[in-house]
């Protein structure tokens, strides 16, 4: 275990090197510092820092910059969650508050994060399976033809054609929404099969060809497509910190263009919990260089979806994870209000 002074170090090693990009002195640290001892005791604890693996130096003669190891200690231990301030959360809002459907949300939610952030945004499209029904709606598009609208409590949009084995009458069809719409509005998406795999004997047998075949397109629309669909913005932003990637930013930006490595790097939202991955952590080889800040957002407690940003290692921890997590919170308000 580290001594509270030595944590102190460390924090002020982390503040300056992500502050100033400058390797950290041990006199440079003093000076800007209250840690109350000389710097010969300032050196000693460096010392000690670099032997347990948490700072590094980068060249003979140079100060020291943090590891992954100091990182992760430093927001483990060190780093609160950076406020926003009252102008900042109010342009958020406002910002947010203008968006028009699901993509416009997830639109803005990404250039406002990478605005705010300066990093690389990337927000996930709520998930199907952890939604409910809002309503479902049948349209008819021709005599044996019918549109399945599906509404999702997030706000997602599923539209379905439906080739019905007979012409389909007004009256049957708001029928048949009405019917739907009792018994699935409302309910988790997982519990519909169960909930409408008897609705075909409550029509007149002449309908029910028509009821099973509007019913199937509806369950093939509930299973999840394996592919989520997702959204990344603030890429140009990575340009400014070509001197944090080792050799080459490209690796990072074609890890960025695939869309699975993304979606495993925000994990499964389960829960509205922060994930930092710092470095070394992230599996992806390309992402070894960088980290990720992301955290779950949903219109209840449960979130639907998770949003994040990816960045250099060297990044200011406290703000990045407070504009996350404010961002989250206000597109859940979006969502439960829509």
């Amino acid at each position: 275990m580290l001594s509270e002074r030595r944590l102190e170090v460390l924090r002020a090693i982390v503040q300056d090197y992500v502050g100033t990009e400058e390797p950290v002195g041990s006199k440079a640290l003093t000076e800007r510092h209250r840690l109350g001892v000389s710097p010969a005791t300032v050196r000693n604890d460096m010392a000690a820092l670099e032997d347990e693996g948490y700072i590094a130096q980068p060249h003979t003669s140079a100060g020291r910059i943090p590891t992954d190891k100091g990182y992760r200690l430093f927001v483990d231990k060190l780093a609160g969650v950076k406020p926003l301030s009252q102008a900042e959360r109010r342009a958020i809002q406002n910002f947010l508050d203008g968006a028009v459907d699901l993509d416009d949300v997830v639109g803005r939610t990404v250039r406002l994060l990478a605005q705010l952030t300066r990093q690389v945004a990337v927000v996930q499209y709520p998930s199907l399976t952890r939604s409910t029904v809002r309503h479902v709606e049948l349209l008819a598009l021709a005599p044996a033809r019918v549109m399945v609208v599906l509404i999702t409590d997030t706000g997602r949009v599923e539209q379905r054609m439906v080739d019905c084995p007979a012409p389909v009458g007004e009256a049957a069809l708001a029928d048949l929404r009405a019917r739907l719409n009792s018994r699935v509005v409302g309910r988790r998406f997982s519990d519909v099969p169960q909930l409408v795999q008897d609705l075909p004997e409550s029509f007149e047998s002449d309908d029910r060809g028509t009821v099973s075949a509007v019913l199937a397109t509806l369950l093939e629309t509930l299973v999840e497509e394996p592919e989520e669909r997702l959204m990344i913005g603030g890429t140009a932003n990575l340009t400014r910190f070509v001197h944090d990637f080792p050799l080459t930013i490209r690796p990072v930006l074609e890890a960025l263009e695939e869309q699975v490595v993304l979606l495993k790097l925000l994990g499964e939202a389960k829960d509205s919990g922060m994930t930092v991955r710092i470095g070394h952590e992230n599996a992806h080889e390309g992402l070894n260089s960088t980290s990720v800040v992301a955290v779950g957002y949903g219109s209840g407690d449960e979130a639907v979806a998770k949003l994040g940003v990816v960045g250099p290692t060297r990044m200011d921890y406290p703000g990045t994870m407070g504009a996350v997590r404010a961002v989250a919170r206000y597109v859940g308000q979006i969502l439960a209000e829509s």
